[in-house]
């Protein structure tokens, strides 16, 4: 908490890429290591410990942030990000551990849907899959008054989470459950940001299971659409894979989806995303991976 405050009243700002980008501009830069804020908590490159001043080396050594390599640099263990305003903690790079909290393009485009598509009166807000917290604080912090519950099956992003929150002063509360299905709560407004790779780990926050990724975002819609109360609304973002021509994940909803008693908006926001991972043997039948969002609001009283 003490690092984020520290950073906002600096104007800390750094835009996070995708991991092929973040491994360009490491190889471009060659052996060089950190020479400002950025490059250590935006970059994750290591450091000497001169490049940093006495109060922020004491917020990082506070937080338990550091760790120092073999060479005798100095490394941090999580990066922070400004999105919408907003800075975020969320796991260094790269991020291969199985509990990453990942923040990355697909967050941007997510706070992005959510502003232009949320109900602002909105009380109550669950963040499923939550992640560092992105969907959810920005629809809290255009739903000036409501309640967030961060819900996630990673510990670890539960934590960063409930900092984030905190920093940016959005009352909540965490939740650890495995699917939405295990939360009895009703919201006016979710938002969800499933993952939606086809990943050979299986790292919770980027295995997106069958359907060429998509198995996640249709379950948790399914389950989601359960948990809105009336009038309430599902606002979710992920990545759509397309085979033949068709998405596979708007096929799948369309099979699944109530046909009464919701209004359904599917969307197509960017049409080619994570292109490297197409040349991975697990996509060979895939064209495209393209960015969607759907909106569903329950109608009726």
């Amino acid at each position: 908490m003490r690092l984020l405050q520290l950073l906002e009243v600096r104007g800390y700002a750094f835009v996070t890429p995708t991991p092929a980008t973040h491994a360009r501009v490491l190889v471009n830069r060659g052996d060089r290591p950190a020479t400002d804020v950025r490059d250590i908590l935006g970059w994750s490159l290591p450091f000497s410990a001169s490049v940093l001043d006495a109060e922020l080396r004491a917020a990082l050594d506070a937080a338990e942030m550091l760790v120092e390599r073999d060479d005798g640099f100095l490394q941090a263990t999580l990066r922070v990000s400004r999105v919408e305003g907003t800075l975020f903690l969320h796991s260094a790079y790269p991020t291969t551990a199985t509990d990453a909290v990942f923040l990355g393009p697909d967050s941007y485009r997510f706070a992005k849907l959510i502003i232009g598509r949320m109900d602002t009166g909105a009380k109550c807000i669950l963040d499923y899959g939550a992640g560092a917290g992105v969907g959810g604080i920005v629809a809290a912090r255009v739903a000036r008054g409501s309640h967030l519950t961060l819900a996630d099956i990673n510990p670890r992003g539960l934590f960063l989470a409930s900092i984030n929150a905190e920093h940016a002063g959005v009352a909540h509360s965490v939740k650890r459950v495995l699917a939405p299905k295990e939360l009895s709560d009703s919201f006016d407004q979710i938002v969800t940001h499933p993952p939606f790779m086809i990943d050979a780990d299986r790292r919770a926050y980027r295995d997106g299971g069958d359907l060429y990724g998509g198995q996640l975002s249709l379950d948790w819609t399914v389950q989601a659409l359960a948990l809105l109360k009336p009038r309430g609304r599902l606002i979710l973002h992920t990545g759509a894979s397309v085979v033949d021509g068709q998405d596979v994940l708007r096929m799948a909803l369309a099979e699944h989806l109530p046909a009464i008693g919701f209004e359904i908006d599917y969307s197509e926001l960017d049409p080619d995303i994570f292109g490297d991972e197409l040349e991975k043997p697990t996509y060979v039948d895939v064209e495209r991976i393209a960015a969607v969002g759907l909106v569903v609001r329950r109608v009726g009283l």
